[in-house]
């Protein structure tokens, strides 16, 4: 079996092991793949790995010996699932992989905002604590937890975890889900519009969806608190970015944390990135060691029941 990795780099830089794949034929990976590069690339591939090429209609139609795709995380939205079916084409990824981590990486964004942990450190370094005149100092109002209230939009596995870290915390938890009818004991769910105006915290948890596209948009951040602050793992898309740099310039919420935007890497243009009280992290949810052995590992496990199957078919 000839097993081609796509952009194998952002999963693996090197501290990771290959040996799942290589266990099951012969396996080349590369680190970065361009759209136009993918045909040569792959022309000759019975499976083939992604994290973010894409995979589209045309390419797949040329692909004539692929029979499986692999998706190297739980967003298979860059590959036309659709149409690599109809082919008779495997298409599998690795939700759920990265949820403790993804789920995480939400607390810790919410603990910088409200602790501010790492900017007084960075100014400690700096030398501002031993300039000051006393034995402390504050560059903002510190804000505790406890009886806070998180509202979770999306009430997934991601949302379910974060969930039960906030209630941790002493946290009250409310969660928005049209998907959902019953909750865990310790989240109540309410209408869209309530969360909002009742959060001082609002996290997104939601897939990309055209239903979810832009939800928080210039009506919503103005039902929040001017207090609140907004949290986004789950997808750029969920955010109109030009309302929400808008509504920090303008005071109205009290700070913002994305770990994912609309396009990526960003534009240098990209309005976030000049907003005050906003924290720009570059999609590091899924990146931690554990979440991404957990990927290749479910991956690999799909592919070979795979060809089992395939095997047993003949």
């Amino acid at each position: 079996m000839n097993i081609v990795v796509l952009d194998g780099y952002a999963l693996n830089p090197g501290d990771l092991s290959w040996a799942p794949f290589e266990s099951m034929g012969s396996l080349t990976v590369y680190d970065r793949t361009s759209p136009e590069q993918v045909e040569a690339r792959a022309r000759l591939a019975d499976a083939v790995l992604t994290v973010r090429t894409p995979l589209n209609r045309e390419i797949i139609r040329h692909l004539g010996q692929l029979r499986f795709i692999g998706v190297l995380g739980s967003d298979p939205s860059h590959v036309n699932v659709e149409i690599a079916r109809k082919r008779g084409i495997e298409v599998a990824d690795a939700a759920g992989a990265d949820v403790e981590s993804t789920a995480q990486l939400a607390m810790a964004l919410l603990l910088e905002l409200t602790h501010g942990v790492g900017h007084h450190a960075h100014l400690v370094r700096g030398g501002r604590w031993c300039r000051g005149p006393d034995f402390t100092f504050r560059l903002h109002a510190l804000t505790e937890l406890q009886g806070r209230t998180i509202g979770l939009v999306g009430l997934g596995r991601i949302g379910t975890a974060v969930a039960r870290m906030a209630a941790a915390f002493g946290m009250e938890v409310l969660a928005h889900d049209p998907f959902i009818r019953e909750a865990p004991p310790h989240v109540q769910l309410v209408p869209l519009e309530e969360l909002a105006s009742r959060s001082d915290v609002v996290s997104l948890h939601a897939i990309r969806t055209p239903a979810t596209e832009h939800l928080v948009n210039e009506a919503f951040l103005h039902r929040m608190k001017k207090s609140a602050f907004l949290i986004n793992t789950a997808h750029g898309a969920l955010i109109d970015e030009t309302a929400l740099a808008a509504a920090l310039r303008a005071g109205r919420i009290a700070g913002a944390a994305v770990d994912v935007l609309s396009e990526e890497p960003p534009s240098p243009k990209n309005p976030l990135l000049r907003a005050p009280r906003c924290l720009i992290t570059p999609h590091l949810g899924w990146g931690t060691v554990a979440a991404r052995e957990r990927i290749v590992r479910t991956v690999a496990d799909k592919l070979r029941q795979f060809v089992e199957k395939r095997a047993a078919a003949l």
